[in-house]
C-alpha cells in the first residue's frame, strides 16, 4: 500500500494532493447534488459552482502541502498562499455575480422568445450556465476539504 502511495504522491507531492483534492470536492459535489435532486448529474464531476468549491479546495490543499514540503517561511508558501486567496475571492465574488448575470440574460431571452420575437432565432436555443460561481459557504466548505487533505495526506 505505501508503495501505491508513494508512486501517486512521490512523483510531486503538491501537484498531486493539490489533484487529489480536486477530485474528492468533485465527488462529494456531484454526491450531494445528486442526494439534492434525486437523481445524478454527471456534469457535476467537472462542472463549476456547486457545494464544495473545488477551486478552493484545490487551492487550499495546496497551501498546506506547500507549507508542510516547502516551509510556512519560503517564498513558494507565499505565493501559493496568495494564489488560494485569489482564487477564492474570485469564486465568490466575480463568478458568482457572473452566474447572477447569465440568471437575467436567460430570463430576459425567455420572455423574449416568448413574445413572439423571431428575429433572432439563434437565441432560442441558447442559454448562459448560471452555476459558474459560489456562495461564501461553499467556498468555506471547499477550502475545508482542502485543508484536510493537504494535512492527511503524508509526504512520502
Amino acid at each position: 500500500m505505501m508503495e501505491i502511495l508513494r508512486g501517486i504522491f512521490g512523483w510531486n507531492y503538491i501537484l498531486s494532493v493539490s489533484l487529489s483534492s480536486w477530485l474528492i470536492a468533485q465527488l462529494l459535489k456531484t454526491i450531494i447534488n445528486a442526494v439534492m435532486l434525486g437523481k445524478i448529474d454527471i456534469e457535476r464531476m467537472w462542472g463549476s459552482g456547486g457545494m464544495p468549491s473545488a477551486h478552493s479546495a484545490t487551492a487550499c490543499s495546496m497551501v498546506v502541502a506547500t507549507g508542510k514540503y516547502s516551509g510556512v517561511h519560503s517564498s513558494v508558501f507565499a505565493v501559493a498562499f496568495v494564489v488560494a486567496v485569489i482564487v477564492m475571492y474570485d469564486a465568490m465574488n466575480v463568478r458568482r455575480e457572473t452566474g447572477e448575470q447569465s440568471k437575467i440574460l436567460n430570463q430576459m431571452i425567455r420572455q423574449w422568445m416568448d413574445e413572439g420575437s423571431k428575429h433572432a432565432p439563434i437565441l432560442a436555443d441558447h442559454k448562459l450556465k448560471e452555476l459558474v460561481g459560489h456562495t461564501p459557504v461553499e467556498v468555506l466548505s471547499g477550502a475545508a476539504v482542502g485543508i484536510c487533505m493537504g494535512l492527511m495526506i503524508p509526504i512520502l
